[in-house]
């Protein structure tokens, strides 16, 4: 599967209600400068919903030819730190990067069709009660990614 193959179905993921001024105020008290290539990338990421780094590049190359793919790279790396995006892997290729706003949720791919669903994580509660009690492991959620087959009729 390539990066380009990562088709999401995502009904629970939608545009965070987040002000400009949460996110510039998260950079800012993280000691990081507000850039327009930061913003052009967040708001990438955002408007995607799920992406590589290079769909995210793909995505800001039409509002900038000035954002290189090493830029994207870099900042999505800073975006993380700060704690405004997170990153999955879907595929066994480049990671998936997406905003944490809105609700905390983890991934179903199917290996056939290669949909990618996001699913709420309260489904995960006798999982997490389980692994807490017999193992005392906690589940990095926002990391997890199941991957599956899909029932009912989709095609490899």
């Amino acid at each position: 599967m390539t990066p380009d193959d990562v088709h999401t179905h995502d009904p629970a993921h939608e545009r965070p209600e987040q002000t400009e001024s949460d996110w510039r105020d998260e950079l800012r008290s993280r000691g990081f400068r507000l850039t327009p290539q930061r913003e052009l990338i967040l708001t990438a990421v955002q408007d995607l919903g799920h992406a590589t780094p290079d769909q995210v590049h793909a995505h800001v190359r039409t509002s900038s030819s000035a954002v290189n793919l090493s830029t994207v790279y870099r900042t999505l790396e800073v975006l993380e730190e700060v704690g405004l995006i997170r990153h999955a892997h879907l595929s066994d290729r480049a990671p998936t990067y997406h905003s944490v706003h809105g609700h905390e949720h983890f991934h179903l791919v199917c290996r056939n069709c290669k949909r990618v669903t996001s699913v709420e994580t309260d489904v995960l509660g006798p999982l997490r009660a389980a692994l807490a009690e017999e193992h005392g492991f906690e589940i990095d959620e926002g990391h997890l990614t199941v991957f599956g087959t899909c029932q009912g009729g989709c095609a490899p």
